[in-house]
């Protein structure tokens, strides 16, 4: 099987011959992708193809994979020391003249670190991009270090790893593998692949997929033992580093790379919310931060341009923020972009969409865009939901924020007055996460969704009927979809902001009073809240705190934590300051 628009070579080394593909122009940078085990080159397909349109991108099956001959005999020509020979081969046929652009994915990033870590190679490594795959030099320093001074803490690790690492002791069995992958496993795992890890199918796996198991169990029985025990001193990287670990990968803990400092001082880390087969998964992210971290390299430049306290959690992500032209939404989209995520902003107006995404690019978002939509329109947020998902990939975090005021009593409240306060307040937020939570949901890779909703949503008023209503809905809306969605690891969190100072108050409606009154009422109300001062980027701060920490509701000012409090022990006192009249 082919790479679709692949150019396709042919390198002899060390008795085999390597299948290479190649995608975009060669006079670009080459970006070399190095697969891991059990995949061939495919497993990259989805990545390769985002980066051909930056980048010269280089895929290749490792020796004994895909359409690559194998060694003979099998064993002892899996070693770190062949493969190294393999990797200088096709770097010296694709870029004799310049150096490559590593990014290995499991055992191609065992691989990927030999080769950033020896003499022989340095010059010929311009950076290497990480994941799921460490070093096993630094994993033998890792035991050794945990052994010789044990604390609670470190035998903990030690067996933490130990337990994620069983797979490992299976495949040093003779003739196991080899049986079981060219019989049931093989016949059963990308099955496997898609209900464990939600990996999708297309190009990958390859048919070759039993044989490229059984060949691959001698990658393991070639080096982990004998580089556990006799770890090399001097695994340096010569290369600038980017490190991406996800969050839920199940054979490799995180605690492996809390010293990856000492080895790799140009380091830049990463955090996915993902399992271990991210290639497949998450081809959109990883291509954004690949071509970020290159293209800072190229340009002799940090690698990464992120400031914001979540950069590792949220670099790369996509993020969508309705309401996002001013306000709370405009904070909450800065804030995503100074953690270096791709930003989508989205407003009705579609000047102060496209001033927040120029403005995030200038803050720290790699990419930003606008789109302007009206939330409350089902069709136009159906078209939304399929441009964003087509031109920009599913989204990992929807802040459904846009929403409108009103302030009235209940008998004066239209029902043309109802139904536009609904029809945005709830039923923006309703488009929002049908449309986006579905794709999240299909994605299979789980994400989060944010819903603005008020401590109007738990505090009666009698001049907020409507207002209070649709918020209360969005409340609960948002406590179901969160029980709903939990078991596909979609996190959802309510943020219900006090009095903040944005224009909301300048723009809100006034019902049974003329025009003149209701431009006094607002004057008044936007005086008020600008004299409490409390800033909307103090609210887009709680946003993504609730996202990494996965809260459910969040009262955000010290008026809504105490009103949510009062709400749960003292209801009665609540309905009594309700009856008040508030001065006008």
């Amino acid at each position: 099987m082919t790479l679709e628009g692949s150019r396709e070579r042919w390198v002899r080394t060390g008795g085999v011959e390597l299948c290479v593909a190649e995608l975009g122009d060669p006079a670009q940078p080459t970006v070399m992708l190095v697969h891991g085990y059990p995949d061939s080159k495919e497993v990259w397909s989805e990545v390769a193809a985002r980066l051909a349109g930056h980048f010269h991108v280089v895929l290749y099956d490792v020796r004994g994979h895909g359409r690559s001959s194998a060694p003979r005999p099998l064993r002892g020509g899996f070693t770190l020391e062949k493969l190294t020979d393999d990797f200088l081969a096709v770097a010296d046929a694709v870029s004799p003249d310049r150096p490559v652009h590593l990014v290995g994915h499991d055992w191609g990033s065992v691989q990927a670190w030999e080769f950033t870590t020896v003499k022989r190679t340095e010059g010929r490594i311009a950076s290497f991009t990480s994941m799921s795959g460490p070093s096993l030099d630094h994993f033998g320093h890792w035991i050794k270090k945990r052994v010789s001074r044990p604390t609670p803490r470190r035998i903990g690790q030690l067996l933490g790893q130990g337990a994620k690492s069983w797979y490992v002791y299976l495949l040093h069995t003779p003739a196991l593998p080899e049986l079981a992958w060219r019989g049931p496993l093989g016949k059963q795992w990308p099955k496997i692949l898609r209900r464990l890890e939600k990996v999708p199918g297309g190009d990958y796996p390859t048919p070759s997929l039993p044989t490229d198991a059984a060949h691959g169990a001698w990658l393991y029985r070639d080096n982990v033992r004998a580089r556990l025990r006799r770890p090399r001193p001097d695994a340096y990287a010569h290369a600038p580093v980017q490190l991406v670990t996800p969050l839920g990968d199940v054979f490799l803990s995180e605690k492996l790379y809390d010293e990856l400092e000492l080895w790799a001082p140009q380091l830049t880390r990463r955090t996915l919310p993902a399992k271990h087969w991210v290639p497949r998964t998450r081809p959109d992210q990883l291509a954004a931060w690949i071509t970020e971290f290159v293209t800072a390299t190229e340009g002799g430049r940090t690698a990464s341009a992120a400031t914001g306290p979540y950069a590792d959690r949220f670099g790369g992500q996509l993020v969508l923020v309705t309401g996002a032209g001013s306000g709370i939404g405009r904070a909450t989209a800065f804030a995503f972009a100074e953690a270096g995520a791709r930003v989508v902003a989205v407003d009705r107006d579609a000047e102060s969409a496209a001033r927040t995404a120029e403005l995030s690019r200038l803050i720290g978002a790699p990419q930003a865009w606008a789109e302007t939509v009206d939330v409350s329109d089902e069709q136009a947020m159906e078209k939304l939901a399929e441009k964003v998902a087509a031109e920009y990939g599913v989204v990992d975090v929807l802040v459904n924020n846009a929403g409108i005021g009103l302030s009235g009593s209940f008998l004066d409240t239209t029902a043309e007055d109802w139904r536009n306060v609904l029809d945005v307040n709830l039923w923006g937020v309703i488009h929002g996460c049908r449309l986006f939570g579905k794709q999240m949901a299909e994605r299979g890779q789980g994400g989060h969704i944010v819903n603005t909703a008020s401590a109007a949503a738990y505090l009666p008023s009698r001049t907020l009927p409507a207002y209070s209503t649709s918020k209360a809905a969005v409340l609960m809306l948002s406590e179901c979809l969160r029980a709903e969605l939990a078991g596909q690891g979609i996190g959802v969190s309510a943020i219900c902001p006090g009095f903040i100072n944005t224009n909301i108050t300048s723009t809100a409606r006034f019902t049974g009073v003329d025009a003149d009154e209701e431009k006094r009422r607002q004057k008044k109300s936007a005086r008020l809240y600008g004299l409490r001062n409390y800033p909307p980027e103090k609210v887009a701060e709680a946003v993504l705190r609730a996202v990494v920490r996965n809260q459910a509701v969040v009262p955000v000012t010290a008026e809504a934590r105490g009103g949510r409090l009062m709400s749960r022990f003292t209801p009665r006192a609540l309905r009594a300051i309700a009856r008040m009249e508030p001065p006008l």
